[in-house]
């Protein structure tokens, strides 16, 4: 299994992460804007992380625009909106040794950056 980074090359807090990280040489680095995320990936994501919610944003403005706050999601429309557009994703996700790490908590990125030493 590849060392991945799913993130956004535009996002300033997800080019900051890379920049404080070790052994970036390590990961393979998948731009969700520029090639978005296939059917194949979330499924892996999926299985990884045990929830499509768990890989949604809740802070993207497309989420607070269609009012998807005030609607009761189930899976399967969480893996919709995350196959429908890349700001849905929460950023950034590195899947490393097969194991996941979704979002940029300072913990979350502590645990990247061991794990990549």
């Amino acid at each position: 299994m590849n060392n991945k980074i799913y993130y956004l090359a535009s996002c300033d807090t997800c080019r900051k992460i890379i920049k404080s990280l070790p052994n970036t040489d390590k990961l393979e680095f998948h731009d969700i804007r520029q090639n978005p995320i296939t059917v194949a990936e979330l499924d892996e994501m999926y299985k990884l992380s045990g929830s499509y919610e768990a890989l949604f944003s809740k802070k993207a403005q497309l989420y607070k625009s269609l009012d998807l706050k005030n609607k009761n999601l189930k899976e399967l429309d969480f893996k919709k909106y995350l196959l429908e557009h890349y700001t849905f994703l929460s950023r950034p996700v590195f899947i490393i040794d097969g194991k996941i790490y979704i979002g940029n908590s300072q913990k979350n990125i502590l645990e990247v950056a061991k794990a990549l030493s």
